[in-house]
């Protein structure tokens, strides 16, 4: 070890594919940083987060998001270490690994945002479905960076692993296959690294809710950005006004806490006055975050899993509300179901056009050289709509927008175009 720190040991910062070389950076401090200079993590700046990438400048993209997260993932760890009576000056949660497991918590989303992770899974249901979870673990873990036939990992810590994992149960361990919240089949080498002595047959709802202190604290600051700032973002978009937050709360049954801060929120809209509010709102959702110790079966393995997160019942109550006015006014409004119609109908013609062409081999070579060498390099058909996934996962919605046209405009294009 090269801290202080005695919340850490040797099993925390020991990494998937051996040892590598350390410098004047602890090891969760080069976790983040390797991070942050690769094509997948820049690519988020033109992921949708809510909104179509691109469609205007001040709307939140997966990037943006993303480092608005780790900020205040960052500042309730610093609040958890300076007020929490269970850690002290030489015991403490890692700002640099919690910043990199909020930095990466999206970084396996596909393009057109949770209606395009749908979309994949469904594709992928017959070889294993698709998780952006578990899209971020294959990333960080095996295909993060290429060379054209090769793809390999970051060669990340067991904390940064498990700092990403919301979710350990594996697809195969449902009874029946699910929607959601699972890793893949083939990731079980992995999850036997983070976590050695697993039960045999975990029941998957239980073993999800197993996190490490880091990830519960990066799923917070997840919940609090999107649930204060998906508000605002729908605000200017036009989708929360007066009158639809009016006609909203008539349909609801709701308590009297939920009423003031519907009436609270009703005066900002009038006002314009929603980014200062919530603003505050973050510093609160901030410090509604305590600890309390876990008898969890792992803890003698490592700290990270001695704690709970816990957080203040009116903060949560009011993150629940602001989520649900974002799915029920912004996200299931029919301006924004029509994007995501789109974006699947484009995410569905691709995917079968690469796998009939490229896989069943109907005739036409239409994959790029680095994809072809990639197909060529797998044997089953599982593992080459496996492959195609990743490159479909890894566009830009608005590369996804360009190959669509290209494959099926007969206007768009041209002979020289880098494909």
């Amino acid at each position: 070890m090269t801290t202080e720190n005695q919340f850490y040991n040797d099993f925390d910062t020991t990494c998937l594919d051996g040892e590598r070389k350390t410098d004047y950076r602890s090891s969760f401090e080069i976790d983040r940083d390797r991070l942050i200079h690769t094509s997948a993590f820049r690519r988020l700046q033109a992921k949708t987060q809510v909104f179509l990438s691109g469609e205007y400048d001040f709307y939140r993209s997966r990037l943006t998001h993303s480092l608005e997260v780790a900020q205040i993932g960052r500042s309730i760890t610093r609040f958890l270490n300076k007020t929490s009576p269970l850690l002290s000056p030489d015991y403490y949660i890692d700002e640099a690994l919690v910043e990199a497991s909020c930095l990466s918590h999206d970084l396996g989303h596909p393009p057109f945002g949770h209606a395009g992770e749908r979309s994949l899974h469904n594709l992928m249901l017959p070889y294993g479905g698709f998780e952006g979870n578990a899209q971020t673990l294959r990333l960080l873990t095996e295909t993060i960076y290429g060379d054209g036939t090769h793809r390999r990992g970051l060669n990340p810590s067991r904390a940064f692993i498990d700092g990403i994992l919301k979710y350990k149960a594996l697809f195969g361990s449902y009874s029946t296959p699910p929607k959601n919240h699972f890793l893949y089949n083939d990731q079980k080498p992995i999850l036997d690294f983070i976590l050695p002595a697993q039960p045999i047959e975990p029941d998957p709802k239980s073993f999800n809710k197993l996190k490490s202190v880091e990830c519960q604290i990066m799923d917070w600051a997840d919940d609090t950005a999107y649930s204060a700032n998906d508000i605002i973002d729908g605000a200017h978009a036009g989708f929360i006004n007066l009158q639809k937050l009016e006609l909203w709360e008539e349909k609801q049954n709701l308590d009297a806490d939920e009423k003031v801060l519907i009436s609270e929120l009703k005066e900002l809209v009038k006002k314009g006055d929603l980014h200062r509010y919530f603003s505050k709102k973050i510093g609160f959702f901030i410090q509604a975050a305590s600890l309390k110790s876990w008898d969890s079966p792992y803890k003698s393995l490592s700290n990270r899993w001695a704690f709970k997160v816990i957080i203040d019942p009116e903060a949560e109550k009011a993150s629940s509300l602001y989520k649900k006015i974002a799915v029920d006014l912004v996200f299931v409004s029919p301006q924004l179901q029509q994007f995501e119609y789109k974006g699947n109908m484009m995410l569905e013609r691709l995917f079968h056009s690469f796998m009939d062409q490229e896989v069943l081999g109907k005739g036409y070579k239409i994959a790029p050289p680095s994809l072809r060498a990639r197909l060529e390099g797998e044997t089953t058909e599982a593992e080459k709509a496996r492959v195609i996934c990743d490159y479909l996962a890894g566009m830009t919605d608005r590369f996804a927008t360009r190959t669509y046209k290209r494959l099926f405009d007969p206007d768009f294009g041209s002979i020289v175009d880098l494909v």
